[in-house]
């Protein structure tokens, strides 16, 4: 059986002291929870202090990076490297988002040297994937997200997404209030299962799978049911503790 997992994406939002009244009233309304995997992915430079509110609660959500460097080291100013985030007590690490795609421009190759990179540094990648409103207009969904995931099999092997997760996330439905239909949700879910089986059956039974795009408590149920949904990726929701409590509630009920 498959756990769910949710994970809040805050972006580049909050400043210190909202962001540990954010993440305080999160483990507050969370600490009974135990069927469902939370993770949090504050900024880069908040990342050691709520690091350090979580061990001190001794709270069971983790701690996640928005991305890194497709170098271990060195002279990468402005950057920061996987061995970093493992560092400071990060599990997971969000990689190929479709802001780091689409506007910092990292392609699909780089995307797959950053999951090699996660991988050696102990660290759970979460891979975005999804296709552009204009993609999904000329019928390329299913080729964009195969692409996607094939840069990264053919960079690591298959035997690599055994401990990492797959995030499906259409472009067009992030931080606009669009959501895809959940039969749409769950055919592309399917889909990226029944892609994952050609190369190895078990791996593609056993990844989790999840959904991001304007998720919201008043969306979430419908898609959150789907057999081949296994949580979700929350961005504006995961920075309401209301909102975000609510979605893993949902997950767990």
């Amino acid at each position: 059986m498959r756990r769910k997992f949710l994970g809040g994406n805050w972006k580049m939002n909050g400043l210190k002291s909202g962001l540990t009244a954010l993440l305080t009233a999160v483990i507050q309304q969370l600490k009974d929870l135990a069927t469902v995997e939370v993770a949090v992915f504050p900024s880069d430079v908040y990342l050691e202090s709520m690091g350090n509110l979580l061990k001190a609660q001794h709270s069971a959500i983790a701690l996640g990076g928005q991305n890194h460097c497709d170098h271990e080291e060195g002279a990468y100013t402005g950057e920061t490297a996987p061995g970093m985030l493992q560092d400071i007590g990060c599990r997971y690490v969000l990689l190929g988002h479709s802001e780091r795609r689409h506007t910092f421009g990292e392609s699909n190759r780089v995307i797959a040297r950053k999951f090699a990179l996660a991988k050696q540094h102990h660290l759970i990648p979460v891979l975005c994937v999804g296709e552009t409103e204009m993609q999904r207009d000329i019928g390329e969904t299913e080729a964009v997200v195969r692409e996607q995931i094939n840069a990264v099999v053919n960079e690591v092997g298959i035997n690599a997404l055994a401990k990492a997760i797959i995030a499906y996330e259409p472009v067009w439905a992030i931080g606009t209030g669009k959501i895809a239909t959940a039969e749409a949700v769950q055919e592309m879910h399917a889909m990226i299962r029944k892609h994952l089986a050609n190369s190895d059956h078990d791996i593609a039974q056993n990844i989790q799978i999840i959904y991001g795009g304007s998720l919201k408590p008043q969306n979430a149920k419908d898609i959150f049911v789907l057999p081949d949904v296994d949580g979700g990726l929350v961005g504006g929701a995961s920075l309401k503790a209301e909102d975000f409590t609510a979605l893993a509630k949902l997950l767990a009920s």
